[in-house]
């Protein structure tokens, strides 16, 4: 292990491998950055503020193989909270209490692996600013296979709290217009003029005709792992289906249950029928032999929310494997998931799910900024301690919600191209077909929905709100009639303010149920 240690993310204090000091390195810093991982790439690249004591004891479990990038900030991140304005995604507003899956990265403590780096070398190597340079590397990386997270385990002990450099907005601006599609920076600069009252217009110029980085395609090592099959099997997984209307489709899926060559322990059924007099449509349920225990659940409460939560309860195996009640999957499906969680130390697997006749859009295992409620793998001491908010009922943002909240507790969620799904879409049954809005239709309709204005409040910060208002105002403008650009705006703050009130009735009405 190498350690860096620096004034500021400026000025170069001293070079160390495992204690002892490495001579023949100095100047800039990220020039010795880079000259480190040529000498040893096989190696973990620690970097710190001189003030800061790394937690050496806890590195192993930190980094547990060599596609994983870690920092932990003392104060803030080199990139600001106002990334929030152009950005809404979970990674840019981090819970510092855990470790949690951000590409902001603090030049105070952390670390990447010198054989990693190396890839990116090719394309940032005339960075000369420390900070900007490792938000690039985990920017990037995090679309290519790298792990990037805020983990305030890396840090021991901290005696300066000033170590972070001032806030720049010149490299905010320069970062989006690398990193990011172009009009965001127009979004950026707007924001910075109605929110900010300032105006970096040298700042905005300069960035529009930077090198833009926005989607480049980097090859990253793979690291090597121990064979965990057995482990595989020693471990055992739970299957909660939801169910409506959909008797032979969910049959298709506990066939395809049985056939796995990993079978679940318990696969449990929550069946729902709004109708009073109804009963269980499932018969072979009881009629055809399962290799599996059976748990089957019968309600006239309709609702995928409260269905889920019910399952929760029942599950006591290692995994749970959240499905929908119409996919299809092969026969080494749970197998193989189980395999890359353990290889790959993953809490939360979302799989990739393929509708008939689409191909695969995103071709690299990455970290992922959803959750699919009916499509994922969740070590369930994480799964188990959320449930799904009976707010989001027959509506949408749900598994989204839950998903946020497993972050919360240190539990990421990382997208799988290779574990498919495939999701027919039955014509019949769902969730989705029940308006809990029982109220008469207005003039004018909430936007956006209430359940996502209640994702907004509930996850966003204020640089994230602010962001999606202003992104939502311009990219509906072009969908809708009104053309009067003042009328527009007059239009749609009223709805924004419904939307907020029903979001807000919503809130009072299931507080304390499942939230």
């Amino acid at each position: 292990m190498i350690i860096i240690s620096h004034h500021h993310a400026k000025k170069l204090v001293s070079v160390t491998r495992n204690n002892s000091d490495l001579t023949g390195y100095s100047g800039v810093l990220t020039q010795v950055f880079w000259r480190l991982c040529e000498d040893f790439p096989d190696e973990l690249i620690i970097w710190k503020e001189k003030s800061v004591e790394v937690n050496i004891a806890d590195v192993s479990a930190i980094f547990p193989h060599s596609l994983i990038m870690v920092s932990c900030p003392a104060t803030s991140y080199f990139i600001g909270d106002e990334i929030g304005y152009v950005d809404q995604l979970p990674f840019v507003n981090p819970d510092r209490e855990v470790r949690y899956p951000t590409w902001r990265m603090s030049t105070d403590v952390g670390g990447v692996y010198g054989k990693v780096a190396l890839q990116f070398k090719y394309v940032f190597e005339d960075i000369r600013c420390f900070g900007y340079l490792l938000n690039s590397i985990a920017k990037t990386g995090q679309q290519n296979s790298l792990f990037c997270y805020s983990d305030p385990a890396l840090m021991q002990g901290l005696q300066n709290e000033n170590s972070l450099e001032p806030r720049n907005t010149s490299a905010l601006f320069s970062f989006v217009g690398q990193h990011f599609k172009k009009v965001r920076l127009l979004i950026l600069f707007f924001c910075f003029l109605k929110y900010e009252k300032k105006s970096p217009l040298i700042s905005f110029l300069q960035a529009l005709f930077k090198e833009s980085y926005f989607r480049l395609n980097v090859d990253l090592p793979e690291p090597e792992f121990p064979e965990t099959d057995n482990i595989s099997y020693s471990e055992k997984i739970d299957v909660i289906i939801p169910t409506l209307g959909r008797p032979e489709y969910l049959k298709n899926v506990l066939i395809d249950l049985k056939n796995q060559q990993k079978k679940p322990e318990k696969v449990i059924i929550v069946e729902q029928n709004p109708e009073p007099n109804s009963s269980s449509e499932l018969i072979y349920l009881k009629t055809e032999e399962w290799p599996f225990r059976i748990i089957h659940h019968f309600t006239h409460q309709t609702g995928a929310c409260n269905a889920r939560n019910i399952a929760l309860k029942e599950v006591s195996s290692d995994y749970v494997f959240f499905a929908d009640d119409d996919v299809r999957f092969e026969e080494n499906f749970l197998l193989k998931g189980l395999s890359e969680m353990q290889k790959l130390n993953i809490d939360a697997l979302n799989l990739n799910t393929l509708q008939p006749g689409e191909t695969t859009e995103f071709s690299k295992l990455k970290q992922w900024g959803a959750f699919a409620s009916g499509a994922s793998i969740v070590l369930s001491k994480y799964a188990k301690k959320v449930n799904f908010s009976l707010a989001f009922e027959h509506g949408f943002g749900e598994d989204y919600d839950y998903g946020m909240k497993l972050r919360n507790l240190g539990c990421d969620t990382i997208y799988h191209p290779d574990l498919i799904l495939q999701h027919l879409k039955a014509p019949t049954g769902g969730f989705r077909n029940i308006s809990n809005d029982v109220e008469p239709s207005r003039e004018l309709k909430p936007k956006p929905s209430p359940t996502f204005m209640m994702l907004v409040k509930r996850h966003y910060n204020d640089f994230m709100n602010k962001g999606y208002k202003v992104n939502l105002f311009l990219k509906f403008y072009n969908k809708q009639t009104i053309k009067n650009p003042f009328k527009y705006l007059l239009v749609m703050r009223n709805r924004w303010a419904i939307s907020e009130n029903k979001c807000a009735d919503l809130e009072r009405q299931f507080e304390g149920k499942s939230n």
